[in-house]
């Protein structure tokens, strides 16, 4: 399958479990891999038959910026959810980084994969 990237995504928001982390903004980054077919898109050179990389990046930015989760799981979902929901995506592999929630660690966060089905409505595809 073919993928349309974004890599190292930064957004500023408050996210955290603890009462010092909810006051604070702190850096997320997001490395977002959206499975697509990109053969129309080549053929035609209309943008109409692609994925806009700045609407992703700003739906992403949005959710991060409005929800002020506690985990980043939540955070993840919410955008897998609203990716497959605005986006005709296949596939979703998100990536949230949270830089300096552990001391002396190069990096720490979650990683999810999801597909179209994985939101499947009573059968629906």
């Amino acid at each position: 399958m073919d993928k349309i990237f974004i890599r190292g995504l930064k957004v500023e928001t408050i996210i955290g479990i603890y009462d010092w982390e909810r006051t604070l903004v702190r850096p997320l980054i997001f490395d977002i891999e959206l499975g697509f077919d990109t053969r129309e898109a080549a053929s035609s050179d209309r943008m109409r038959d692609s994925i806009d990389y700045a609407a992703v990046g700003q739906t992403v930015k949005d959710i991060a910026l409005s929800l002020k989760p506690q985990l980043l799981e939540t955070l993840a979902e919410k955008i897998a959810r609203a990716l497959f929901d605005q986006f005709p995506i296949l596939s979703l592999r998100l990536v949230i980084d949270k830089p300096g929630a552990i001391p002396d660690v190069k990096g720490i966060g979650v990683e999810i994969d999801r597909r179209r089905e994985d939101y499947a409505v009573c059968g629906a595809r």
